[in-house]
């Protein structure tokens, strides 16, 4: 433990900054007019010895001794205001332990950093908890005597990162941020001379990540808020019934609900509204996936059982906000939107809307601790606008993840299959569209022809993906600049993608000019001309000449050199520790590359003066430029001061004795060097022998810092006030830089409208090429889209399914389908390991990726629009909230038959399979049904209870096909995966259950039983509502 301590504090101690050398500023102003407040002499607070003030009671301020009882506050008494820094009335701890308590209490939810130095520390029982959850060794803090020890455990700044993703992202921490601020005089005063103040900037939760590093580049990270507005007084749960069971008015209530829903990511600015209610919620949550939700604390209980079930369930932190903070008005979010929305706009909002999003702006405002943000205007969603996918149908599609891994994008999802997306915003644009496709015809049809004329220029799309690649993630970068954190690195980045989007728009330019032979040619090329005049590039050209005209690339490389070096030098210290000292484990804890460095690099102190790295030009503006001048003329100076110590060293040798003068007098000479070191200031430094040395400084008149076998430092007052100037210079200069950089932030954040205008139209781009790189790789053809009811598709392939067995050297079986106004249901039949589900879900998918406005898997698609997607595949139970298998399948089938429309698409695989057969035909039967004469819509409805087909063969809109085995003569036999309409009655299980390993015995036993069965009669509906039994048909596939 002692081992540790020491390293945290040869670490601290090397980290901490030096102080400046103490300048009379007054002295410096005829040599440097370029900022007139240099010039002035400035005091330095010096604390002096303690006086008493004497204070008259009269002085006092007075109040009345009696006060009358109307005159009192009538009511509930306010909550009394947080103060800046409680007392803390326990031992006397160190100021920076008192601090930390202090805002631990403040606030008493958060993991609490304090930052000391260049470490964050935990103290108290935060250290003793989360040290070993953050691999962090817990230390004894050691104070006065009498005043117990404070557990306590850090980390160097550098690594901030790395921790907050364990606490924040896999944790679900809120983490609290203590930086230190600089006290100014009447704070020192205040608190008796400390130098720093430590407060709490900023609480980093899972939905208020900013620029985190470790945040995914491919996904949005959304903070949601959610408000129930309107009827909420609904009965609760009865005690003792299960968590899955509500009675028909309790559900009833609550799905009527209102619900407003806001979101948005701090990392991009992009900020959203819907309204919706209780019974879409769930589809809400996974079409957004936020990283964390919002909840009104002032909720009544089974709305608020009803959405912390649902957050809990998707393994989403809940936050509950204080409900008075919310209502707020739309005119008062313009102070954190780049500009505000316009009063038509503003009519159009909900009540629900307006109360989720002022709760959600004030919870931000909250957790950021008065950093200014810059967010979009919010864009309204509604649900007509969009294509609702259900929860249930994008687990069971597989649409954002796999049903195994549930990994967004992971291998074997459509997300994964489609995307060929060269930027992360683009990405994360792509899965938006995925996961909620248009509804609206112009949109999707404009999406169409730029992916329709992209595929026909291949070398248009090559170019313009070639530029994509060069370009950053503008969304992010300017949101970076909007909250004050773009450095210079940020500056060049966009730099590069303005550069990018000026590329871009030149071709797109050149590809517009051009005059075709034919008409149709020209035509094809109009989507381009719209993305063309959808370009603003005046003002950021203008701030993309000002940034590559002040920001010095060369000396920022050189400058992250410098860092990467001493960061490598601190790594050493903690080597050399762990290295004699710690055990094998430690220091293979260390990142393998730090380890490397600190290897190569050695511990000793550097001594040399290093060479200044300017991050801006010397003509980035005329102060700096005089700067510069200045700095160049003081280092004359120390040429011809070094020049001059030489010669009066040299012509001092020249006196000493022959024996001595004849030890390289000329080598002792030279060698003299000004130097500024660390914790001594500016010296002066020579190599020789002992005499040579003593000679030296007792020429020059110097005092001696320090001595070694080979050299000596030694202060020459020259020096010393030559250095304090140019040590003086080189701050104004980096004063002015950042003056600078301050202003092409401000510059940034003046353009930020139309940079983020430019970056959208780049990912729309980014996308048409993607797409249209899809098209050409497979085949994909251009889907023809209307306001039917029609669902035609000839040669239809799942586009995942046809790849994975391509890879395994296997043809994928294409299929038709023709599902519409005259055949509304298709009821499927076949063998096990037949294709149904497959035929199923390519069907869903390829209306998915249609209204996505991608081209689509197969030879011909015309398709009506879709409102909402509903599939009902797939087993799963939910036994921690007391639903079996039979309950879950029996959930999700209520929600569809309750909220299809006759615009929906809807599949249904082996509905009734989880209970007893009987039971199953009838369940099935009443959902066939119910899907044919009320909800009509377009169905899907694959089953192995064949008897289904007798049931329904009177239903109008209704049609059967199936798939088919091939039995060869000796036995063996294959699937045939083409659809044929009539009705398959063999199942042909036992030929599944042999191929999966099953004993032979087992088999047999199975075939006997089967043999022994008669066949019973077919029961059949008729319209008066009768059934009938009648005898089965002789052909098992009619």
């Amino acid at each position: 433990m002692r081992n540790v301590v020491r390293c945290l504090q040869f670490l601290r101690s090397r980290t901490r900054p030096q102080p400046w050398p103490v300048v009379d500023l007054h002295c410096l102003s005829s040599w440097s007019p370029h900022r007139p407040w240099l010039g002035t002499r400035t005091a330095v607070p010096i604390r002096g010895a303690k006086s008493k003030v004497t204070v008259k009671l009269e002085d006092l301020p007075t109040t009345k001794k009696t006060v009358k009882l109307e005159e009192l506050p009538q009511g509930a008494l306010e909550p009394m205001p947080d103060t800046a820094e409680e007392e803390d009335q326990g031992p006397t701890y160190p100021t920076v332990v008192r601090q930390a308590r202090n805002n631990m209490r403040k606030f008493d939810n958060c993991v609490v950093l304090t930052r000391v130095g260049s470490f964050y520390e935990l103290y108290f029982e935060q250290a003793t908890e989360y040290g070993p959850l953050l691999n962090l060794k817990v230390a004894q803090k050691k104070s006065k005597a009498g005043v117990p020890s404070v557990p306590m455990a850090g980390f160097p700044i550098v690594q901030l990162d790395r921790f907050l993703k364990i606490l924040v992202q896999d944790l679900s921490k809120y983490v609290a941020i203590s930086e230190e601020i600089a006290n100014d005089l009447s704070n020192k005063v205040k608190s008796g001379g400390l130098m720093f103040d430590r407060r709490v900037t900023r609480i980093v939760t899972p939905g208020t990540l900013i620029d985190e590093k470790f945040m995914d580049p491919d996904q949005n990270n959304f903070l949601l808020a959610v408000q129930p507005v309107g009827h909420t007084d609904v009965p609760p749960i009865a005690e003792g019934q299960p968590a899955g069971l509500k009675s028909d008015t309790t559900a009833s209530n609550l799905n009527s609900v209102r619900v407003g829903l806001a979101w948005l990511d701090l990392s991009t600015g992009d900020f959203f509204t819907q309204p919706t209610d209780l019974s879409t919620l769930p589809s809400a949550f996974a079409r957004i996936g936020a990283k964390e939700v919002i909840l009104s604390d002032g909720l009544s209980q089974p709305v608020q059982q009803r959405v912390s079930g649902l957050v809990e369930h998707d393994r989403r932190l809940l936050t509950y906000h204080a409900a008075k903070n919310a209502e707020l008005p739309i005119s008062s979010w313009a102070p954190m939107l780049e500009s505000p929305v316009s009063l038509a706009d503003e009519a159009a909002f909900t009540p629900e809307e307006v109360s989720a999003g002022s709760m959600l702006l004030t919870y931000v405002v909250q957790r950021l601790q008065g950093l200014d943000i810059k967010l979009q205007p919010p864009q309204r969603r509604r649900d007509f606008e969009i294509m609702n996918i259900d929860k249930t149908s994008l687990r069971a599609l597989e649409v954002l993840t796999t049903s195994k891994e549930g990994i967004i994008g992971g291998r074997g999802s459509l997300l994964h299959t489609v995307r060929r997306t060269v930027t992360k915003s683009g990405s994360r644009l792509l899965k938006d569209w995925i996961s909620s496709p248009s509804a609206s015809l112009p949109v999707i049809n404009e999406r169409l022809d730029l992916v329709s004329m992209l595929l026909l220029d291949a070398q248009l799309r090559e170019e313009i993906r070639r530029d994509l690649r060069c370009s950053s993630d503008c969304q992010r970068l300017v949101q970076r600049f909007s909250l004050g954190r773009g450095d210079a690195d940020d500056l060049i980045s966009l730099l590069k993608t303005i550069e990018t989007t000026e590329s871009i728009a030149s071709l797109l330019e050149r590809a517009t000019s051009f005059e075709p032979l034919e008409k149709s040619g020209l035509e094809a090329r109009r989507p381009l001309r719209r993305f063309l005049c959808r370009f603003s590039l005046e003002n950021p050209r203008a701030l993309a000449i000002r940034i590559s005209s002040a920001i010095d690339e060369e000396g920022l490389s050189k400058n992250h050199r410098k860092e990467e070096n001493e960061s490598a030098r601190y790594s050493s210290a903690a080597h050399d520790v762990l290295h004699s000292e710690g055990s094998a484990a430690d220091f293979d804890d260390m990142p393998r590359a730090v380890r490397v460095k600190a290897v190569q690099q050695s511990a000793v102190e550097q001594e040399m003066e290093e060479e200044d790295d300017w991050i801006m030009r010397k003509s980035a503006s005329p102060v700096l430029q005089g700067l510069h001048d200045d700095l160049s003329k003081l280092r004359q100076q120390k040429e011809h001061l070094t020049v001059k110590l030489r010669d009066q060293i040299g012509t001092a040798l020249l006196l000493m004795p022959h024996a001595v003068r004849k030890l390289t007098p000329a080598l002792g000479a030279q060698s003299l060097s000004l130097r500024y070191i660390a914790g001594s200031g500016h010296v002066c430094h020579v190599k020789g022998t002992k005499d040579v040395r003593h000679t030296s400084t007792v020429a020059l008149g110097g005092r001696s810092v320090r001595s070694t076998k080979s050299t000596r430092t030694f202060y020459y007052g020259d020096w010393t006030d030559l250095g304090a100037k140019m040590d003086m210079v080189k701050y104004q200069i980096r004063a002015e830089e950042q003056q600078i950089l301050h202003e092409l932030r401000k510059l940034v954040v003046t353009n930020i409208v139309r940079l983020r205008r430019n970056a959208a139209v780049l990912d729309e781009l980014d996308i048409g090429c993607a797409f249209a790189n899809l098209a050409e790789e497979q085949g994909y053809t251009r889907p023809v889209l209307n306001e039917s009811r029609n669902h035609k598709i000839i040669g239809g392939r799942h586009p995942a399914v046809k790849i994975g067995l391509e890879e395994g050297g296997k043809a994928f079986v294409n299929n038709d389908c023709f599902v519409g106004e005259e055949e509304r249901v298709w009821l499927i039949t076949g063998p096990n390991m037949g294709g149904k589900s497959t035929f199923l879900r390519q069907n869903a998918l390829i209306s998915i990726l249609a209204q996505a406005g991608c081209f689509v898997p197969a030879e011909h698609a015309e398709l009506g629009i879709v409102d909402q997607m509903f599939s009902r595949v797939g087993s799963a139970d939910d036994l921690f909230r007391e639903q079996s298998t039979f309950m879950v399948e029996m959930l999700e089938t209520a929600v569809i038959l309750s909220q299809a429309t006759s615009r929906s698409f809807v599949i249904m695989d082996e509905i009734g399979r989880g209970t007893t057969p009987e039971d199953g035909i009838a369940i099935a039967f009443a959902c066939l049904h119910h899907l044919h004469h009320h909800n009509q819509c377009r169905t899907l409805f694959a089953t192995h209870f064949h008897v289904l087909a007798d049931l329904a063969k009177d239903f109008d809109h209704l049609a059967c096909y199936c798939a088919a085995v091939a039995e060869g003569t000796d036995g063996s036999f294959s699937y045939v995966h083409r659809l044929r309409r009539g009705v398959n009655r063999a199942s042909h299980a036992l030929k599944v259950a042999r191929l999966a390993g099953i004993p032979e015995a087992a088999i047999r036993v199975a075939e006997n039983i089967l043999t022994r069965q008669e066949p019973t009669s077919a029961p059949r509906c008729h319209h008066d509502g009768t059934i009938r039994f009648v005898a089965p048909s002789s052909n098992p596939s009619d």
